[in-house]
């Protein structure tokens, strides 16, 4: 999408309910408003409410004057005759009360004074927390989890289950000069280090040849359970939640042939397939096609998309969301999207845009951490080739191709576009984008940044940078990137020798 569709005073993408497959009026939800200034020392950690919006008032915020309840009797409710002549200044008004005024004046403000201290003591010293990674502004206010990667923030509506524990490789705090975090996110990432992290399916212990034989496995598959699907069409919309086992993932398995059809790009289409609250999945070869969105992921985690062709979707293509952790999106084809929307035709996207926090996770940030996309390509889409979106952290996109010759300009501006934090984006290929190659956003303070872009190749051909870093906020892009056909030049600050 363009700069200009990110603020958050304006209202943002709705997004549909995460059930898969039914009917969805589209809505607009106000975006939530921009945080105070604070320290921005970055810290990655887990974030307290945000304020809210039309729909989810913040509890800070203060009560308006039909609300006020401790207001001054107008002369009309003075109940002891006529009031009494009216003295200049406090002390004169103070003077005109009657005893039972003065009384009922000193009962209030006295439980004023006990509702404070109690709110105070309730809410960590009355700091509204800001909706970022950045500290608050109260040096002694602490979010829980400090620092460490792979801990999903709880859920008042929703229970992750399947994660066996959060990831022991925290992302150290950005420091100028010092090692880039994105690097010591991606040395952890098998994703990431692995020569050949492809899977290959084993023998089927179920085979299927029908969309209710598919659907039927899908609800009783446990771990270990291989799904093979026949070649043909399977049409409707699925859903998973199995929780496999590292020693026994869940498989899904089919050709190119074998295609899950939805029969509408509208928003009646729904999701092709929805995996929720499930981990340790192999989605792996088989096509998901003409829905309003292909492949979703919620609370799902340790799950692998792999040589699937996701095609002529309504919105996006490939969805990972709501505290979707460790997931690798490998070698897929994605390629024509944004047929109902354009600005909502993204071809892989990470996370959850800050509008729809209170939607989708209790109003707290998307940390959909540490995922990987390796070796994709991705095309015909009319918004970014990938959408990283704030909130998220520690991820890698890896020896991709991009081709964005097919953006709207109410879509994108760019291939990539990181508003996430402490990403490796290398060895990626882009061609044909209309104004900037790869970029960094800052939608709330504390994100889009410490980004790291190494060997890539742009091949822009449009009016804007190879790479167009707003902010810098710690975003390298290294000498080696190689930059053709940008207009306004390789990028809007100096290469780095090393990340």
């Amino acid at each position: 999408m363009t700069p200009d569709q990110f603020d958050p005073s304006d209202p943002q993408r709705p997004e549909p309910p995460s059930g898969a497959g039914e009917p969805w009026a589209e809505q607009t939800q106000a975006g939530s408003p921009v945080p105070p200034p604070v320290d921005q020392t970055l810290q990655f950690s887990a974030p307290g409410p945000v304020g809210g919006d039309a729909g989810h008032p913040s509890p800070y915020g203060e009560p308006s004057a039909q609300q006020q309840p401790y207001g001054e009797p107008s002369a009309q409710q003075q109940p002891y005759g006529e009031p009494p002549a009216q003295s200049s200044g406090l002390r004169g008004r103070l003077a005109g009360l009657t005893g039972f005024q003065r009384g009922l004046l000193v009962g209030v403000g006295f439980a004023v004074v006990v509702g404070l201290v109690a709110w105070m003591v309730g809410s960590g010293g009355g700091t509204t927390p800001t909706a970022g990674s950045a500290p608050s502004a109260n040096p002694s206010f602490g979010f829980p989890n400090p620092g460490q990667v792979g801990t999903p923030s709880p859920s008042s509506t929703k229970k992750k289950k399947g994660k066996t524990g959060a990831s022991s490789n925290p992302i150290p705090a950005y420091t100028p000069g010092a090692g880039q975090p994105a690097l010591a996110a991606a040395a952890s990432l098998p994703g990431v280090t692995s020569a050949n992290p492809a899977v290959t399916c084993p023998a089927a212990t179920v085979q299927v040849g029908s969309a209710a034989e598919l659907q039927q496995a899908l609800t009783g598959a446990t771990a270990g359970t291989v799904i093979q699907l026949a070649d043909g069409t399977y049409s409707g919309n699925f859903s998973a939640s199995a929780v496999g086992t590292a020693a026994q993932p869940v498989f899904l398995c089919g050709s190119a042939n074998a295609v899950l059809d939805a029969g509408s790009r509208s928003t009646s289409g729904g999701y092709v397939l929805h995996l929720a609250n499930a981990a340790y999945w192999r989605l792996v070869g088989f096509t998901v096609q003409d829905g309003q969105k292909g492949v979703v992921l919620d609370h799902t985690d340790y799950s692998v998309l792999q040589g699937l062709t996701v095609q002529h979707l309504g919105d996006e293509a490939i969805h990972l969301r709501e505290f979707s952790d460790d997931n690798l999106v490998l070698n897929n084809t994605v390629r024509d999207t944004g047929s109902l929307n354009p600005k909502f035709g993204e071809g892989i996207y990470l996370g959850t845009a800050q509008s729809n926090w209170c939607t989708y996770t209790a109003c707290q940030q998307d940390h959909s951490d540490n995922n990987v996309v390796r070796g994709n390509t991705v095309s015909a889409t009319t918004a970014e080739s990938v959408d990283i979106k704030e909130g998220t952290t520690g991820g890698a996109l890896i020896g991709n191709s991009f081709d964005g010759a097919s953006f709207s300009t109410k879509g994108a501006s760019g291939w990539v576009n990181a508003k996430g934090n402490s990403y490796l984006i290398k060895g990626n290929t882009g061609r044909s984008s209309y104004q900037d190659g790869f970029q960094t956003h800052q939608i709330l303070q504390g994100w889009g940044q410490d980004n790291v872009f190494e060997g890539n190749t742009a091949v822009v051909d449009g009016t804007g940078f190879g790479f167009h870093f707003t902010p810098v906020d710690g975003n390298v892009w290294t000498c080696d990137n190689a930059v053709q056909g940008a207009a306004a030049g390789k990028s809007n600050i100096p290469c780095s020798a090393t990340p």
